[in-house]
């Protein structure tokens, strides 16, 4: 019965993408028939349980490949979980830690779990040293179920795309499910997101107000970290703060998300008002980092710029950055993609600061890219969704506070910083080798091109006929000619990489 639901899910999830691939435009009638789809899809995963109530949560970031009536409906979603006994916990615990886990702990509250999730359960602790601290716990069973449930959603999405040929042609769903699978498997391995939050916590070494729990110890199931001080935004802890400290903090919260995206390259992917914890002393907390972000660094690179064509109103100049963030299809109408930007671009630069929403900006460009046959990269979208996720937390905190003027007040110290990296003494040590690795294959398809020349009949009188000469001219120019170009720049490389070892770069 479970195997046709996910089947029935399936179907309804393909109908979806293709009506939302190939009707931008839909008349009234066909917007109704989305919109009662939508509602059956995310009844469906709220059935379903909690694994598939997550995978709706993470579709509800791909504005540019379900419509826009799904991801309305899947953002109501809540992941309602019942609270289980303690005594369900305790094979964990002793499987992890060993039959005497109680010699970690000077006191365990078992009476009622301060946090309780679809995978976890969390309790409040207090360490030998008289340090309070969370253990959190792994549901049992959790992580077989999940791996159950991701094949079993994922035949069923190969099973829709053989029944629907049409949608192959539009997108690869298995391809887009192991997207999501991806984003959840290190919820399935706390040491995974505690390796999350020492890295979060690093990035947060330079900011004044806002910080991340340190890991005390962490294990495949059990994870032990220290407390988040205050409470969080989404209980009202922002009535514990005066509207000055309220907006520091809000600025230093979106300075750090933003150096997440465009420096460090890695992001907390979901920084909601429950994952915000704020206290008059410590500022914020940002806590859970069991789904987090990556992108490469060419992508946050481009990122960066795209954000910056929004803010110049520069159209063209974000269509040309938005087809480095993604790749074309045979679908592709650029003409139309930078027509749409000319019209929505304009609109985002002029809104007022505090009324422009670079989340909800991004979500707007994914659905123009998606319509006009352009396939974006799936971190783009979860990007979006973590940037609209912290411009809501800090509006909720600070209402005047403007997340568009932030982001220019932090852009020329993202832009400082991508400078200084790329003039690093390892990057520059890199293009030279990228440099010297060019011209060794230069050399190599000059001595190819040399070995032909003299097999052939007349190999003697290579250096007087013309075109076939060292220093010959025209379309047959001779390997020196060339290749002089490549063997200069390896004589440059062979320089730079001498001088950076030598001295260092060059500040």
């Amino acid at each position: 019965m479970r195997g046709v639901a996910v089947a029935r899910l399936a179907g309804l999830l393909a109908q979806d993408v293709l009506t939302a691939q190939e009707n931008a435009d839909a008349p009234e009638g066909r917007v109704a028939a989305q919109r009662c789809r939508a509602r059956r899809i995310r009844e469906a995963l709220e059935a379903l349980g909690p694994f598939y109530i997550k995978v709706g949560q993470v579709l509800a970031t791909r504005p540019d490949l379900v419509s826009g009536a799904l991801v309305t409906e899947l953002e109501r979603l809540q992941g309602a979980v019942t609270v289980a006994p303690f005594a369900a916990f305790e094979p964990v615990l002793e499987e992890e830690l060993g039959r005497d886990w109680r010699r970690l702990f000077r006191e365990v509250d078992t009476g009622r779990p301060c946090g309780s999730a679809s995978l976890a359960q969390v309790y409040p602790v207090v360490l030998h040293d008289g340090s309070h601290a969370v253990l959190k716990v792994q549901r049992p069973g959790a992580a077989g179920r999940m791996r159950a449930d991701m094949a079993a959603l994922g035949r069923a999405a190969r099973m829709a795309g053989r029944a629907a040929p049409r949608l192959a042609e539009v997108l690869d769903l298995d391809a887009v499910l192991q997207g999501i699978f991806d984003y959840m498997r290190p919820e399935l391995d706390f040491t995974a997101e505690a390796a999350h939050m020492e890295a979060g916590r690093r990035a947060a070494a330079g900011f004044r107000h806002l910080t991340v729990p340190a890991v005390r110890q962490a294990g495949r199931r059990v994870l032990i970290q220290s407390v988040a001080p205050g409470r969080a935004l989404s209980a009202g802890a922002a009535d514990d703060l005066c509207e000055e400290q309220r907006e520091r903090v809000g600025a230093e919260l979106l300075r750090y998300m933003y150096r997440g995206y465009f420096v460090e390259h890695f992001f907390h992917a979901d920084p909601h008002p429950g994952n915000v914890f704020l206290h008059p002393e410590t500022g914020a907390t940002l806590i859970d980092w069991g789904m987090a972000g990556r992108v490469d660094r060419h992508t946050g690179t481009v990122g960066a710029l795209a954000f910056t064509s929004i803010a110049q109103n520069d159209a063209r100049g974000l269509a040309a950055a938005w087809l480095e963030l993604g790749r074309s299809t045979p679908r592709t109408d650029l003409p139309g993609f930078r027509d749409d930007l000319t019209r929505v671009v304009p609109q985002l630069a002029m809104s007022r600061l505090d009324g422009m929403n670079l989340g909800s900006a991004l979500s707007t460009i994914l659905r123009c890219a998606a319509r006009r046959g352009i396939r974006t990269s799936p971190m783009i979208g979860m990007l979006g969704k973590s940037m609209a996720n912290v411009e809501c937390t800090v509006r909720g905190m600070a209402p005047n506070l403007s997340a568009a003027e932030v982001f220019r007040e932090a852009l020329m110290d993202v832009m400082g910083e991508l400078a200084r990296r790329h003039l690093s003494q390892e990057q520059v040590a890199r293009r030279g080798l990228e440099l010297l690795a060019a011209g060794d294959s230069a050399v190599d398809e000059a001595r190819a091109v040399l070995r032909g020349l003299a097999c052939q009949e007349g190999a003697a009188r290579m250096g007087s006929s013309p075109g076939h000469g060292i220093g010959g001219g025209g379309e047959g120019r001779g390997p020196l000619a060339r290749y002089g170009g490549a063997a200069a720049g390896w004589a440059l490389a062979a320089w730079a990489v001498h001088r950076v070892t030598r001295h260092g770069p060059r500040r």
